[in-house]
């Protein structure tokens, strides 16, 4: 199949993109390189399957775009340093981008897969990224009532791995850089709260099965319900990454009072429909997405 990824080039695209071409297809990667990361898709580059597209999602792209069977929209950026330093980029890519991508879905009567996000249940201190998704979800919404093109919506709960920013407000891939440097672990609050980790090849999975799904208009949770207090997490990569970094619990911190970086306090994603519909079950515990996401951070 042709395959159009928006945002191949970012964490979970990439490995998205390296999964379809495992599988044969030819995939077309569209990015700006605002977020995503040339070197997430250079053992890609010599693949004549794979076509590399230098555009941002939110402005007209001209290329070999046609007969397309498939669209996985992933544009945007949601790191939360990216939602307090460039947020007028995060709105106009939901907004833009999205419409472009409805429209070229529509154009090849394609099914198009929107990566939504959980902050669509958060409150207003997740804004901007929580108000952008809620807006793409809307848009694609009423262009799937409008032009009845097969239309699936996953909402991804916090996802971890390699190829992850460092330093980009991910509290995992934040505590793993401050143990590697032999820094202390800040966490900002009283490391009680937890978070549910998704590994990203049980991400790629689950995306790959609802995009793959006959259903033709679906909208359900992805991630991984098992939880972990932050404190417990931080002491778990000190032990797996053999730092001898300590953990420095930030009680006043204006990070904190905006509650950015600290994810979403005891949100888990509700696999019912996941499970019943898609077969989906994440298989990469924590320990061994841990390690995993520490080696490729050496």
């Amino acid at each position: 199949m042709r395959i159009v990824v928006s945002g191949g080039a970012g964490f979970l695209g990439s490995h998205l993109c390296g999964r379809l071409l495992h599988e044969g297809h030819e995939v077309f990667c569209i990015d700006s390189f605002i977020s995503g990361n040339a070197k997430n898709i250079r053992e890609f580059e010599k693949n004549p399957a794979f076509h590399l597209i230098s555009n941002d999602v939110t402005l007209p792209f001209t290329g070999p775009i046609a007969a397309i069977d498939q669209i996985y929209h992933l544009a945007g950026a949601t790191a939360p340093n990216d939602c307090l330093e460039i947020p007028l980029q995060v709105l106009w890519t939901s907004a833009a981008g999205t419409k472009l991508m409805m429209e070229l879905a529509n154009k090849n009567m394609a099914p198009i897969l929107l990566a939504s996000s959980s902050a669509v249940y958060s409150g207003p201190e997740h804004e901007p990224q929580a108000e952008g998704k809620r807006f793409a979800e809307a848009l694609a919404m009423n262009y799937y009532r409008h032009y009845r093109f097969p239309l699936k919506i996953a909402r991804i709960f916090e996802t971890y791995g390699p190829r992850m920013r460092r330093r980009s407000g991910s509290v995992p891939t934040d505590l793993i850089d401050s143990a590697l440097r032999g820094e202390p672990l800040r966490i900002f609050g009283d490391g009680s709260q937890k978070l549910a980790l998704c590994y990203v090849d049980d991400m790629v999975d689950g995306l790959w099965r609802l995009m793959n799904h006959g259903g033709f208009l679906e909208v359900l949770d992805l991630g991984n319900p098992f939880q972990i207090s932050e404190s417990e997490l931080a002491k778990k990569i000190i032990a797996l990454s053999g730092s001898a970094s300590l953990v420095s619990l930030m009680q006043n911190d204006l990070k904190a009072q905006d509650g950015v970086g600290n994810g979403m306090p005891d949100t888990i994603p509700d696999l019912t429909l996941a499970r019943e519909k898609l077969g989906f079950e994440p298989k990469i515990g924590l320990d061994e997405g841990l390690r995993k996401t520490i080696a490729s951070m050496l």
